[in-house]
């Protein structure tokens, strides 16, 4: 049985969880956003459309693309330069396939 948190713990637990999942995408740059999709229905830029929506819920002024920096580690057109490849046909077919469940 899970313990019950109170709210502070929950979200300083809840803000070390998604530092960890920035860290491990920072360290696995490899992993194209196509694969995450095909894989979990999500990317780097739904957590930066998340991070946005958090902020514009607490009212704190923030851009779409500070959000996405803030995920990214760095501007987004700079990541797309230094690592985003091409989505090969295989991993077109595949989001495809994924979008076209019953």
């Amino acid at each position: 049985m899970v313990a019950k948190l109170d709210q502070d713990t929950q979200d300083k637990l809840d803000a070390a969880a998604f530092r960890r999942l920035l860290s491990h995408l920072d360290n696995r740059k490899d992993v194209q956003n196509i694969d995450i999709m095909i894989l979990a229905d999500f990317c780097r830029n739904c957590l930066g459309k998340w991070y946005k929506t958090a902020a514009d819920d607490l009212g704190v002024d923030m851009s779409a693309e500070d959000a996405r920096e803030r995920v990214y580690g760095m501007a987004y057109s700079e990541w797309k330069t230094k690592h985003q490849k091409a989505a090969t046909a295989e991993q077109m077919a595949a989001f495809e396939a994924r979008n076209k469940c019953s």
